[in-house]
C-alpha cells in the first residue's frame, strides 16, 4: 500500500532511508506591450532574439548554418549527430517571449543523411526547466528527400507568453553518426482537414498525497490526425484542466490540482471542451500542523544533511533512480520539510560528500507518517575505509520502528529519534551484517 511519509531531518551521521514579461510603466498607466506573434524561428537565418541552447552533454559544436544545402532561400541548419557515446540536442529559444495562439502547429522541413528516426523534436522546451507547455514528437521517420513535418500543438491558447520555440534530440543509429538539415521552421495555421480527430490521454494512475501537497501528474499526451495518420504528442499535464469528484479532497484549479483535505478523490481532465481519457485516484493524508521540534543540539557536535538549524552538506539525491518513492519540498511556518508520497522505499545519496562518523554517537531524525502506517525503517550503509559502495569493508543494517519496538513508533505526530550509533552494529533488531 502506498502511503505518505513527510520526513523532517536533522542528522549526526551516514545513512539511506529505506525512509520573464511585457514592459509597463506603473507610472504612466500604461498596458503591458503585448507580446510578438512572430513565427519564425528559422528561414535562411536564425528569426528575431532566437538563440541556440545545446542540451547538457550533447556536440555543443553539432549545429551551424549551410548555404550548400536548403530546401529553400539560401541556408539551412545542418546538424552534425556525433557517432555512439555521444548525441546532438538543443533548444531554440528567444528572450522576447511570443503570442503563439494563433497558431494550431510548429512546421519544419527536413532530410538526413541516410534514413533514419529522429529520435525526439518538439515545442515549448525554454531549457530553463521550469517550461510548462513542452510537447513532443518521438521517433520520426526521415530519409534523404526533402519533407514537410508537423508537430500539432495540444492546446494553442496556453501558448501566450511562450520562449520555447523548437528543441531536437538524435543520437547516432548504430556506431556511427549522421547529419540532418531542417529548414522553415516555423508555426502556422493550418487549413482546415490537416489536424483532426484529437485524443487526449492520461496514463490512470493512484497518487499519495498529504494536505497541500503537490501531484506531479505523468504520462499525458495526445493523439491526432495528421493528413489523415495518427500521430501521438507526447506532452505535459499543463495543457491539461482538471476536475476533481470531492472539492473537499482536490481541487482542480485549471492546470493544477490543490490538496486541500484527506480522503480519497478521483481527478479526470479536459483538452479545451474534450474529454481526456483516464483517471487519477489520490489518496490523501492529513499533513503536520506544527513544524518539527528545534534541535538544540550545539553545531560543532552536529553533521547535518538536512535542518534549518545547521549548516548542511551536500546531498545528491534526495530520491535515488533505483528507489520506489516521490519527493517534493514542503515548509511550515518557515520550517523546511522532505515529503515523501507513494513510498515503498526512498534512497538518499551522498556520495560525492561522505561523512566521517566515528567520532558521532547518534543518528537523529525527526519524521512524521500518517495514522495507519505500521512501521517505519532505517538504514544506514558504511561506505568502509575505501569509501566505494561494493568496496571492502561495506557494511548496513536496517532498523525498524513499530508498536512493540523502543521507542514504539508514533503516527499522527512528530516523532523524534535519536539512535545510538551502536544500535546498527549490534542491537535489539539483530546483527550488524558484512
Amino acid at each position: 500500500m502506498n502511503l505518505s511519509t513527510i520526513v523532517r531531518i536533522s542528522i549526526c551521521s551516514v545513512f539511506i532511508i529505506a525512509a520573464y514579461s511585457g514592459c509597463s510603466d506603473d507610472t504612466t498607466g500604461l498596458e503591458p506591450a503585448p507580446f510578438t506573434t512572430d513565427p519564425v524561428v528559422f528561414d535562411d537565418d536564425f528569426g528575431s532574439s532566437v538563440d541556440y541552447q545545446a542540451f547538457a552533454g550533447s556536440d555543443f559544436n553539432a549545429i551551424s548554418i549551410d548555404n550548400a544545402t536548403r530546401y529553400e532561400g539560401s541556408a539551412s541548419i545542418r546538424i552534425v549527430v556525433p557517432d555512439a557515446g555521444s548525441y546532438a540536442g538543443g533548444a531554440f529559444t528567444t528572450n522576447e517571449l511570443r503570442n503563439l495562439t494563433g497558431y494550431d502547429a510548429l512546421t519544419f522541413w527536413a532530410k538526413a543523411s541516410k534514413s533514419i528516426e529522429l529520435d525526439v523534436a518538439g515545442l515549448g522546451n525554454d531549457n530553463t526547466g521550469t517550461s510548462k507547455y513542452t510537447a513532443e514528437w518521438h521517433d520520426i521517420e526521415m530519409d534523404t528527400n526533402w519533407s514537410k513535418y508537423i508537430i500539432p500543438i495540444p492546446l494553442p491558447g496556453k501558448l501566450d507568453a511562450e520562449g520555447g520555440l523548437f528543441f531536437f534530440a538524435e543520437a547516432a543509429e548504430g556506431l556511427e553518426g549522421h547529419d540532418i538539415w531542417v529548414d522553415e521552421i516555423k508555426f502556422e495555421d493550418l487549413e482546415d482537414g490537416v489536424i483532426t480527430n484529437p485524443r487526449p490521454e492520461m496514463t490512470s494512475q493512484a497518487y499519495s498525497s498529504f494536505v497541500g501537497g503537490e501531484i506531479d501528474v505523468t504520462g499525458t499526451y495526445t493523439t491526432f490526425s495528421v493528413n489523415g495518420s495518427d500521430q501521438v504528442i507526447e506532452h505535459m499535464p499543463g495543457y491539461f484542466s482538471f476536475i476533481s469528484s470531492a472539492d473537499s479532497i482536490a481541487v482542480g484549479d485549471g492546470e493544477d490540482i490543490d490538496i486541500v483535505g484527506p480522503g480519497t478523490a478521483s481527478i479526470t481532465a479536459k483538452l479545451g471542451e474534450i474529454d481526456v481519457t483516464g483517471t487519477l485516484t489520490l489518496n490523501v493524508f492529513d499533513a503536520p500542523q506544527v513544524p518539527a521540534p528545534t534541535p538544540a543540539e550545539n553545531d560543532s557536535n552536529v553533521i547535518s544533511i538536512f535542518s534549518n538549524s545547521y549548516d548542511d552538506i551536500t546531498v545528491d539525491t534526495w530520491s535515488a533512480v533505483w528507489d520506489m518513492a516521490d519527493v517534493s519540498d514542503f515548509k511550515l511556518s518557515g520550517d523546511d520539510i522532505k515529503a515523501y508520497t507513494n513510498l515503498l522505499y526512498a534512497g538518499v545519496e551522498f556520495t560525492g560528500d561522505l561523512i566521517d562518523a566515528t567520532d558521532m554517537e547518534y543518528f537523529h531524525i525527526d519524521i512524521w507518517v500518517p495514522d495507519g502506517v505500521t512501521a517505519f525503517k532505517i538504514k544506514l550503509v558504511d561506505f568502509g575505509e575505501d569509501g566505494a559502495y561494493l568496496g571492502a569493508p561495506d557494511s548496513e543494517r536496517q532498523l525498524t520502528f513499530d508498536s512493540s519496538s523502543t521507542p514504539a513508533l508514533i503516527t499522527g505526530d512528530w516523532f523524534s529519534l535519536d539512535i545510538p550509533i551502536e544500535d546498527f552494529m549490534n542491537g535489539p533488531n539483530g546483527l550488524f551484517a558484512r
